[in-house]
């Protein structure tokens, strides 16, 4: 986990720092330095598909292998990205399970202006809403997620924010599930698990 010494700075957009804590930014550029206007000192990670070990590993592309899919217990993922693409129904196609064994980070998106306008998220034979996706489904997973695959380093992350900001660096910075006019930062959702903040969480006994 040394790598988690390195933090960095660039065009980001970061809340007011406050010292031993956990905030959240978005930015396009990864991070190279350690000192940042406003976050001396502060540990800025990456936790986009670009980023480097061990923050990519809080990316939703991630290939982590055996994540549950919600509504079809006999199905895994390789990333909780390739869960939300596979369940998504658009007007030229249904769902696309070939999403769910993508494991280079690569290939997983599908797009409107291939397929056409989505219709929304299939889940237990219902078609959702936006909202109810986030909610039944990309919340839930990318929670068992870091769960299961990244309890070790979030675990770290909060011992860090005793003494350190910590600011897990996403594109979006949108952390309100009701708020559709900009994608969930997964970046968000980690400053909340870090805080003990929780949104949307898989409930107990989900896919265990």
């Amino acid at each position: 986990m040394s790598s988690l010494a390195h933090a960095g700075t660039g065009r980001r957009k970061c809340q007011p720092p406050v010292a031993g804590s956990c905030h959240f930014g978005s930015g396009r550029e990864p991070p190279p330095h350690p000192a940042q206007p406003g976050l001396p000192g502060a540990l800025i990670l990456d936790v986009t598909s670009r980023g480097a070990e061990p923050g990519i590993r809080l990316s939703p592309f991630y290939p982590h292998g055996g994540i549950p899919v919600p509504g079809h217990p006999d199905r895994t993922s390789q990333s909780v990205e390739g869960i939300w693409q596979a369940l998504k129904v658009f007007a030229a196609e249904p769902e696309d399970f070939t999403k769910l064994d993508v494991a280079t980070m690569k290939g997983i998106k599908r797009t409107a202006r291939r397929l056409g306008p989505p219709l929304g998220h299939q889940l237990n034979g219902r078609l959702l809403s936006y909202e109810q996706a986030r909610r039944l489904i990309y919340l839930p997973a990318y929670h068992w997620m870091l769960d299961h695959r990244a309890a070790a380093l979030l675990a770290r992350l909060r011992e860090l924010t005793s003494h350190r900001t910590v600011v897990p660096l996403d594109h979006t910075t949108n952390g309100d599930v009701t708020d559709l006019s900009t994608p969930l930062s997964h970046a968000a959702l980690i400053a909340q698990r870090v805080r003990g903040t929780v949104t949307g969480r898989a409930p107990a006994g989900w896919a265990d």
